[in-house]
């Protein structure tokens, strides 16, 4: 007989919040200083060709401590979350500043301050721990076996995982910002191999990470999926290549996704505007004269920064700087209205920007991330936008990318293409591929789909920083329609 599985530790929010305040009595004296705690618990399950794969369970909890003295910022990481281990922590930190104030690229007056006092809680419905730990590989039994359809297929696999992080950040002003975030997701995915020709398929919610508990399985459809996943791989090692060539590409959510994160998301990060990630991760073609005058885009093209929608992957209360998230305009009409950038260094640039200051885990300090960046829905349905076109292909589910390090020419394929005819909606076509320029991509724009056709997706492994920090992403989109696109056939 099963039972609840109980391998993730119950959330211990009070303790946190004890040792923020054990931390507040005790902290140095300075101009401002900022704690934030995290607790977290990750749990992965899989099933790969009928075998359950050992599960991967994680937990980490520690602390960062942020201080600003006499025109220096400075800050330090620790697992100890005694007293003596936070002392000893923001001891470091005041050593950084100090070091900082002679030497850093900017007066630590500019560094944000946080008074707010919020909370969030990610909606769950279905708590994880519900379904016992037998239901749960039990379910991924099915779908895997589902995915079985012969000899044509030589590998299936199916996974769900679950990760919960409590966070508090407290701060010399006042500011107690107490944040819950859970995620459940999932996946499917099947390699057929028919006469020399490989093609793999996903599905079953792989790109569609969101903020809640098992509920979010009736979305991900892991067993309704299965048959489609594994037809598709099989169909399309039998399709005909895609063709080459100038013409119209349509762009389902699941391709858009991408799209909007690479071309979109990480050109307008601001510290990669200022060069801080030149090292890294690159520049950025956009310059900070081109706020409020640039065609980023058709007039067609609308994207917002928003962190409030409830169940989104990045949705949050403030961001790890303390600052209060809020909607905002980034293209208006195809016009760039503002840059991805956190307080500090919306102050550096003097520039607006958004709530972005994410960090990925307690020992890495927030840097200028996306949260969730929406492509506004217009007004026209798929069939619709299918009906104009003459020539193209229609493109779904990113399978590799290539963009260069200011983000601007790019190329990328997917893992299945349609031909468009006439107006009309043909057969597959295999290794879809296409290129572009960001801005001439974007100002290519000549469909946008309505809110009907609108999906909620996103990514989990967007890496910047140094050290590196990979953090959640969230992207909505309906589907698009470009013209005249470079498309290319045996893309990898």
């Amino acid at each position: 007989m099963s039972t609840a599985t109980a391998v993730s530790p119950e959330p211990r929010p009070d303790e946190l919040r004890a040792v923020a305040r054990r931390f507040a009595d005790a902290a140095p004296a300075c101009d401002y200083w900022t704690l934030r705690l995290v607790d977290e618990v990750h749990e992965g399950l899989a099933v790969r060709d009928d075998v359950p794969e050992p599960s991967s369970i994680a937990a980490s909890r520690g602390a960062m401590v942020t201080i600003v003295a006499d025109g220096g910022l400075g800050y330090a990481a620790t697992a100890d979350l005694s007293p003596a281990g936070l002392a000893a922590a923001a001891e470091r930190a005041a050593s950084a500043a100090a070091l900082h104030a002679r030497l850093g690229l900017f007066d630590a007056k500019l560094a944000p301050r946080s008074g707010v006092r919020d909370e969030y809680h990610s909606p769950v419905e279905q708590p994880w721990a519900q379904m016992t730990l037998a239901d749960k590989l039990g379910l991924l039994g099915d779908a895997c076996a589902r995915l079985d359809r012969g000899e044509r297929i030589v590998e299936r696999a199916a996974w769900l995982g679950h990760r919960r992080v409590n966070q508090l950040l407290v701060s010399s002003d006042g500011a107690h910002i107490d944040q819950t975030f859970e995620y459940v997701h999932s996946g499917l995915a099947a390699t057929a191999h028919i006469n020399g020709q490989t093609q793999t398929r996903t599905g079953g919610g792989h790109d569609r990470p969101g903020q809640g508990g098992l509920e979010r399985l009736a979305t991900a459809a892991l067993l309704a999926d299965a048959e489609r996943v594994a037809g598709e791989a099989i169909a399309l090692c039998e399709a005909p290549e895609c063709p080459s060539g100038q013409m119209d590409l349509l762009l389902l959510p699941s391709q858009m996704t991408l799209q909007i994160h690479e071309s979109i998301g990480h050109p307008l990060e601001l510290d990669r505007i200022l060069g801080d990630e030149r090292n890294y991760a690159g520049l950025s073609f956009v310059t900070p004269d081109m706020l409020g005058t640039y065609r980023y885009g058709s007039s067609l093209l609308n994207v917002t920064f928003d962190p409030t929608l409830p169940g989104e992957v990045a949705s949050y209360a403030a961001d790890d700087d303390g600052t209060p998230a809020r909607r905002v305009h980034l293209i208006r009409d195809g016009i760039l209205e503002r840059p991805l950038g956190g307080e500090l260094s919306q102050r550096r640039a003097r520039l607006s920007g958004t709530a972005c200051a994410r960090a990925c885990a307690w020992d890495r300090p927030p840097i200028d991330r996306m949260a969730n960046i929406n492509l506004v829905p217009n007004e026209e349905g798929l069939d619709e936008m299918i009906a104009r076109v003459e020539r193209g292909v229609l493109m779904d589910t990113n399978r590799s990318w290539s963009i260069d390090d200011s983000r601007n020419k790019f190329q990328f394929s997917c893992q299945l293409g349609r031909l468009i005819e006439d107006g009309e909606l043909k057969g597959l076509v295999r290794n879809p591929g296409y290129r572009g320029v960001s801005a001439r991509f974007w100002r290519s724009l000549d469909g946008v789909g309505n809110p009907e056709t609108l999906e909620v997706r996103g990514v989990q492994n967007c890496g910047k920083g140094e050290p590196n920090q990979s953090v959640y992403v969230g992207h909505a989109s309906p589907p698009c329609l470009f013209r005249d696109i470079d498309v290319f056939g045996g893309g990898l």
